[in-house]
Formats: C-alpha cells, structure tokens, sequence
C-alpha cells in the first residue's frame, strides 16, 4: 500500500494573527517539525497549502486546493486527487506535540486489518479526531458530493463513511494526555502551549 504523509496547512488563520505552521515551540517551527516526523514514518510527504512560497524552503511537495471551498475536507480531497496514493495520513500544521508512536499505531491497525476501511481515526475524550488521521482514496466521491452540497465539516462526513475508530484507552495507552491532538487555533491557545512546552 502507498500511503502519503500529509500536512495540512491551508488553514485561514482568521482566529490568530501568526502564522501558524510557523509558530515555534522549542525553537523550531511546528511545520519544520512536522515534515520531519512524516519523513521518519512515511516515504512521501507532502504540504496541503494555497500559499506555496511559504513552504518553499520544506523542501516537500506541495499542492493546493481544487475546488475553491476552504477547510481541510477539500485539503484532504486535494491530496487524494492530486499525489494517487491509495490512503494519506493526514495531521494539522497547528499540531505541536503529536507523537509518533501514536501515527505508526494508527496506520499499523488501518493496514493490518482484515477489513478494508474508508479511514482509521483515532478517539479521545469521546470524540473522533479526524485531524489525525488515515483517509482512504476510496471516499473521493463521498467527499465531492459533500463540497458540491457545500457541506465541509470533517467529523459530520466521518458518517457517510466505513470508520475504523482507534479506542481511546488504546490512544491513552501512547498519549496518556492526549498531547498530540493539541493544536493553536487561538491567542490563548497559543499562550497556553507556550506556558507549558518547555
């Protein structure tokens, strides 16, 4: 099986005034942190993003969006169409501290099992996290029809689709605080991160 490493980073950024791929934790900035991790699991990488020039310098693939809605349902649509993987594994470029360990269980139970799935994603505090993911190219019609009737909610589309949802006390056995669903979409969320990453 092919399947791409994705980042998602088309993100508007309408609620903070940073860019958020290149907010830097540690020192390093997330999107500089998340190439790396997807490199270490997956052979290809690549970054969703309308903004090329800003990721030029990642050295990774790029592709934008090819249908003008916003949202990471048409990033994840764009990937599936565009890079003819057969699943993408896909993260947030927001997504700070997310464990690798948690992505090599997630795409270990998507490929090893005897069903075949449209997506493996992983629960906790009792609610998928379809920002951290495995998407199958079998859903590119499901996720048409969605765009087409303007419908671009993520998690809402996880119901029309054949969902291998990882349990959360398996995702706590890896991540006990859930550290890799934490993401920036705000200045307090933002601050916070900051307070307590080093």
């Amino acid at each position: 099986m092919h399947m791409t490493g994705t980042i998602l980073a088309g993100g508007e950024n309408t609620r903070i005034p940073l860019l958020k791929g290149y907010i830097e934790i540690n020192g390093k900035r997330i999107i500089d942190s998340s190439v790396s991790l997807m490199r270490n699991i997956f052979d290809r990488v690549v970054i969703s993003t309308n903004m090329p020039e800003l990721y030029f310098y990642c050295g990774a693939p790029m592709i934008g969006d090819i249908v003008k809605q916003r949202g990471p349902l048409t990033g994840i649509f764009s990937v599936l169409s565009g890079t003819g993987a057969d699943a993408i594994f896909v993260s947030a470029c927001d997504m700070p501290f997310i464990k690798p360990e948690l992505i090599k269980h997630i795409v270990n139970k998507y490929t090893s099992g005897l069903k075949e799935w449209d997506a493996a994603i992983p629960v906790f505090e009792g609610k998928p996290q379809p920002l951290l993911g495995v998407y199958s190219r079998k859903i590119l019609g499901a996720i048409e029809k969605r765009l087409k009737k303007e419908q671009r909610g993520l998690r809402d589309m996880l119901t029309d689709l054949h969902v291998l949802y990882i349990k959360e006390d398996e995702v706590r056995a890896i991540d006990p605080d859930g550290r890799s669903f934490v993401n920036i979409n705000t200045m307090k969320d933002y601050e916070r991160v900051i307070s307590v990453s080093v």
